[in-house]
């Protein structure tokens, strides 16, 4: 599967997902660093990655039709630490 991170993850977590075996990249690791949503939303369709994020804009079907993109992870967590984001990530 072809992820890409969103800027709001821990920087080690593409890398976590790499060593199990998912094709991951960061929107940082690629320098696109503060792109407004529409922007990273148009290179996942180019790349056809599913994007992984804690930005629930993503998650308004209106403004990101899912038969549009590759897919949209939004994660929802009462505990958004560095830690427990990886842990997550992890399982």
């Amino acid at each position: 599967m072809r992820l890409k991170l969103d800027e709001n993850l821990p920087a080690e977590a593409a890398a976590s997902l790499r060593r199990h075996g998912f094709d991951a990249v960061s929107v940082v690791d690629q320098g696109m660093g503060g792109l407004p949503d529409r922007g990273i939303a148009s290179v996942c369709q180019d790349e056809g990655r599913v994007l992984i994020t804690l930005d629930t804009d993503f998650a308004d079907i209106r403004a990101y039709p899912p038969a549009s993109y590759p897919g949209f992870i939004v994660l929802r967590l009462r505990n958004q630490d560095k830690h427990h984001v990886l842990e997550l990530l992890e399982r």
